[in-house]
């Protein structure tokens, strides 16, 4: 991370694209507080879960505590994508697959 963030102090924004949303917690927000957006996968939403307006489940939310959508920490942001394709078992149930498309203004 150190190797790739030098060089880039003086940039106004910056987007991290980083596999795994436990690095989020782990590393940027602590040591690299002007990270604007950080973009992860990862999770898969394990696959399993419900998706309604204004409820959201999944196991694995006991295993991470981001692992699917937005998060806001200040004025940094996590998304984390539940990606397209399955680790497993092949298919999903009540996590549908993701592709997500940010415009930023």
């Amino acid at each position: 991370m150190k190797a790739a963030y030098t060089g880039t102090e003086n940039i106004p924004f910056k987007i991290l694209l980083s596999h795994d949303p436990t690095h989020w917690d782990g590393q940027i927000r602590p040591d690299y507080p002007d990270i604007d957006l950080m973009l992860a996968g990862h999770t898969h939403g394990m696959q399993f879960g419900v998706e309604i307006p204004f409820f959201k489940w999944s196991p694995a939310q006991y295993i991470y505590r981001q692992w699917a959508g937005l998060y806001e920490e200040g004025k940094q942001r996590l998304y984390v994508n539940r990606g397209f394709g399955f680790l497993g078992y092949p298919g999903r149930v009540g996590i549908l697959p993701e592709i997500t498309v940010i415009e930023l203004v």
